[in-house]
């Protein structure tokens, strides 16, 4: 194939998983019912959904037209990015109800979604912290490497369970797809940078 078609057709493929849970969540009757503030935390979680399966496509360097360098670099971006749509998406549940908030951070919701967001949250700070630290880990370079995966791992299995578990805007097989993809990508990705290995050696060293 050449390359330039395969360029076309991953981009294309790309925009369509990434925007079709946004236009079937902004579609959505259930929005009727629903106030600005909500809706826009709403949408801030679908966002967030979303760049989970950039992020791991940037990492590995697989988008066609961004090396792995370059593709790095943007990643550490939409990380940030990522970082203020989690935000808005908690802190506008907060200013809608924050009875729900409190009783999902202290894990006591009666609705299992919500454990396994706030699981998702937490991890997604810690895999952002390493991000942060990664100069002064440079002495360790295999323990920021294992940290940083195994938290991105955690942030992108917990939000996939969040997600489906939620009955919402997005719409059952928009959400699958777009949870399938997240999945795959950040699977390929951590097999393509040896992941497991690192863990192997790590637990040799210890032995």
């Amino acid at each position: 194939m050449p390359p330039r078609l395969r360029a076309v057709l991953v981009w294309s493929a790309l925009i369509l998983v990434l925007a079709l849970p946004l236009a079937v969540a902004a579609s959505s009757p259930l929005l009727a019912w629903r106030g600005p503030v909500y809706i826009a935390a709403g949408f801030a979680g679908v966002v967030a959904m979303a760049l989970l399966l950039l992020q791991p496509l940037l990492a590995g360097g697989y988008l066609p037209g961004l090396r792995a360098r370059g593709g790095r670099g943007v990643h550490r971006r939409v990380g940030g990015v990522l970082l203020i749509a989690v935000a808005l998406h908690v802190g506008g549940l907060w200013l809608t109800s924050p009875p729900d908030v409190i009783d999902a951070l202290t894990f006591t919701s009666p609705t299992p979604f919500s454990a396994w967001g706030v699981v998702a949250m937490w991890a997604m700070l810690g895999a952002a912290g390493f991000a942060l630290l990664r100069g002064r880990l440079s002495r360790w370079p295999r323990a920021w490497r294992i940290g940083h995966r195994l938290l991105v791992a955690i942030v992108v299995v917990t939000s996939v369970v969040h997600a489906m578990l939620i009955e919402g805007t997005m719409g059952t097989l928009s959400k699958a797809v777009l949870c399938a993809a997240a999945l795959a990508a950040t699977i390929k990705v951590l097999l393509d940078l040896r992941t497991w290995a690192l863990l192997r050696g790590a637990r040799k060293r210890q032995a």
